[in-house]
């Protein structure tokens, strides 16, 4: 980010685009709507109508993929209107006159056809965002997981640059982050072409430095990047995988293509639990949680912040950084710290950005990178002397619109599927299905389809539905909502066998290699009755063993025990009987009497839940919490 995320309320104008910020990241969501209650204007860009759409001054509902196509618009009425800051842009840009000249032929109304809204919003939105010196823009997954996705961001720097909406508070480019340590990891380097804080591996000044401060001969080659380790395993030019926190068979896009790849390499994963790729594992590291070690974390807006242990260690887990120190020791890499704060210590003298940084100076509170020096305060806010770029001058690029091929063949697959975050669970659940209560919220994949196509193909609220792309298909339960336009489905990622089937794998991001999970072609049909029955079953059978292995000792479940106890019972659970049943089996083994759950058969009753969207939507329960 290159501002402060407390820097949205004191905003004057709020721009979010390609983030369910309530649900994906629900105290910046807070803080929007904080922002919202005490009068600053929010513009809401989404193909879906999230919550904050609700209570936004201007909500456009754009067809998945049409980033592009509303920026450049809103910019051909700032440059049309005289709205952008010239003094700026000419103190601390560069390309703008090729800019305002590309733009002319993204008029209001053409853009209006492409993004499916109307023209006088976009109108509207390029007048607010432009109206003032503190306009924020947060964006999230909506705008990288596109095949242009890279282009989405330049695009908005576009928007912030034209406008003088950068290097001071409550403006800027803010990027929310998906995971609570993604930018922390990030600045340690884990990216393919850099070492830590950015400083890149091809650069032979770069390489000197780390090589004379590990005391080793370092490849100067770039990496792959995550999205091309799976091709190159199934070329032969990957032999060992090594997987730390991550859960590709569910994350990453076509499953199948992902568990081939895992099933010819040598695995290693290294994780707090076993998960669907530790299956494919031969080697797996139990590590660490949180709340079991010491550390830091940087969060999404550039923050270093202290992690310490509050709990102790189960079992034979062990700190992440001890098992790596531990192989590079076996490997021939000789080397030894005995807590992170040495790492740190090791990192500051090679990293610029946190060399001002110690433990002992975010004791109490983080402190924003890049901090140079002991003695700097931190820096909250990017480019406050302008871009950091060829001596303060941001770059101005001109982008095409271009849709993507993945939607283009209609015939064959006329839905196009977006995937999303929910608010209960966390990435791929590896963490967030351990709790019963998350789990009985949100426990199996669904599909949301637009009311009137879901009319056309004789869809039902509930029904199983077959989503099928030219990698595959899934089953999932239908919802049929409003909030999605026709021709749009949604679906959330986190699950198994879900989303992931469908995604492509090869074709990429050509900058970023990120794959286009937000713009996937399939075609929805209802399966037949006897097909759904099974499907039905199955999810009922997999709920019964979920709590079963849950807590065998406080839930024995025995199907012909309860049967006749469920339908004398049906009517009292319902209406809120109190949540305590002892009851004999057939055996005479007792159920335990438990305040957490009741017993209650999945095909007898239908449980409504109302998830953040405040939209009744019909799940079936086995055992419902209190």
């Amino acid at each position: 980010m290159t501002n402060r995320i407390t820097g949205i309320k004191a905003a004057d104008v709020i721009f979010v685009t390609g983030s369910n910020t309530t649900e994906a990241h629900p105290v910046m969501g807070m803080y929007v709507r904080q922002a919202k209650a005490a009068g600053k204007k929010l513009i809401v860009a989404d193909p879906v109508r999230i919550p904050l759409a609700e209570i936004a001054d201007i909500y456009l509902q754009i067809n998945p993929g049409t980033s592009v196509a509303l920026t450049n618009g809103m910019l051909n009425v700032i440059f049309a209107e005289g709205l952008e800051d010239k003094e700026y842009m000419k103190e601390h840009t560069e390309g703008g006159d090729e800019l305002k000249e590309f733009v002319k032929q993204y008029t209001p109304d053409r853009v209006a056809k492409i993004c499916g809204v109307k023209e006088e919003d976009i109108i509207a939105a390029a007048r607010m965002y432009a109206g003032s010196k503190k306009s924020y823009i947060a964006y999230a997954m909506g705008i990288t997981q596109h095949l242009n996705g890279t282009e989405n961001v330049m695009s908005l720097s576009n928007l912030a640059l034209v406008t003088g909406n950068l290097g001071h508070d409550a403006c800027g480019v803010n990027p929310l982050r998906g995971q609570n340590n993604v930018q922390g990891a990030c600045d340690m380097g884990a990216l393919p072409t850099d070492y830590p804080a950015y400083q890149k591996v091809f650069n032979p000044d770069v390489q000197k430095k780390f090589e004379d401060a590990w005391g080793v001969k370092l490849n100067p080659n770039k990496g792959l990047p995550v999205t091309k380790v799976i091709p190159a395993i199934l070329e032969d030019k990957v032999k060992l995988l090594y997987i730390m926190g991550e859960n590709p068979v569910v994350s990453d896009p076509d499953t199948e293509h992902v568990i081939h790849a895992l099933k010819k390499a040598f695995v290693i994963t290294q994780d707090l639990f076993l998960n669907e790729t530790s299956e494919y594992a031969d080697v797996v590291f139990p590590s660490t949680a949180f709340a079991e070690k010491d550390g830091t974390f940087s969060n999404t807006e550039r923050r270093v912040q202290r992690v310490r242990k509050l709990a102790s260690v189960k079992g034979e887990c062990k700190d992440d950084w001890w098992i790596i120190m531990n192989i590079m020791n076996r490997v021939g890499y000789k080397c030894h710290y005995d807590k992170p704060e040495d790492i740190f210590n090791e990192l500051r003298k090679v990293t610029p950005s946190y060399a001002g940084i110690t433990y002992k100076r975010i004791e109490k509170e983080g402190i924003h990178w890049p901090c140079p020096t002991e003695d700097h305060p931190g820096t909250p806010v990017l480019h406050a002397k302008g871009p950091i770029r060829n001596g303060g001058k941001g770059l101005l690029k001109v982008m095409e619109w271009q849709p993507s091929p993945e939607t283009q063949n209609k015939k064959e697959y006329p839905i196009t599927l977006t995937t999303c975050r929910i608010l209960y669970h966390y990435h791929t659940r590896t963490m967030t299905d351990r709790t019963r209560a998350i789990h009985f919220t949100a426990p199996r994949k669904w599909i949301e389809i637009n009311k009137d196509d879901a009319t056309e193909m004789r869809i039902s609220e509930g029904e199983w539905v077959e989503v099928t792309s030219p990698r595959g298909s899934v089953f999932a339960e239908a919802r049929i909502v409003d909030t999605v336009q026709p021709g749009v489905a949604w679906m959330p990622f986190h699950y198994a066998g879900g989303a992931n089937m469908l995604s492509d794998a090869h074709s990429l991001d050509p900058i970023s290699s990120i794959p286009g999970y937000k713009q996937i072609g399939v075609k929805i049909s209802k399966v037949s009755s006897k097909k759904a029955k099974a499907l039905a079953n199955k999810a009922d059978k997999e709920e019964i063993m979920y709590y079963a292995n849950e807590n065998p000792n406080a839930i024995r479940y025995k199907e012909e025990g309860v049967e006749k106890l469920l339908m004398e019972e049906e009517e009292k659970l319902l209406s809120g009987a109190p949540n305590l049943i002892e009851m004999q089996d057939k055996e005479g083994e007792e159920f335990t009497k438990s305040q957490d759950y009741m017993v209650k058969e999945q095909s007898l009753i239908s449980w409504c839940r109302n998830d953040s969207r405040k939209k009744a939507r019909k799940g079936k329960a086995g055992w419902l919490p209190k």
